[in-house]
């Protein structure tokens, strides 16, 4: 598959289709926790990580009807694989996502002009 003609983009591509840049890309790594995992009497936490997943905080504002359209067609499926870069590692990975709410403000109607479409993607 062909790289995505826009470089700076950290992401690469949304099932294979490539989307807009964001104007938000806010990544965070969550502990997954045991379910054994707590807090013993004496006060010491005893997290016992298990993995660790990735969210993603996304965003675009300002953008035309048409792309919006496009960005929440991209990331409609009930999981999408997603090549986007992380920092961690400093590197494009694919990992498969589920989206959160979506949410989407139209700024001017008459000039098909959205404000904001915006959500969060959670790794499997």
């Amino acid at each position: 598959m062909p790289s995505n003609p826009d470089i700076y983009n950290p992401i690469e591509n949304v099932g294979g289709v490539f989307v807009r840049s964001p104007s938000t890309f806010n990544p965070s790594y969550q502990d997954i926790s045991s379910a054994d995992a707590g807090r013993t009497e004496d006060g010491t936490m005893h997290k016992m990580q298990i993995g660790t997943k990735v969210k993603i905080a996304l965003a675009w504002k300002n953008i035309s009807q048409a792309d919006a359209s496009a960005i929440l067609q991209a990331f409609n499926s009930e999981y999408v694989e997603v090549k986007y870069k992380d920092t961690l590692t400093n590197s494009y990975l694919t990992k498969t996502f589920y989206c959160g709410d979506k949410t989407v403000t139209t700024y001017n109607s008459k000039l098909g002009i959205v404000s904001s479409v915006s959500f969060n993607i959670i790794e499997q």
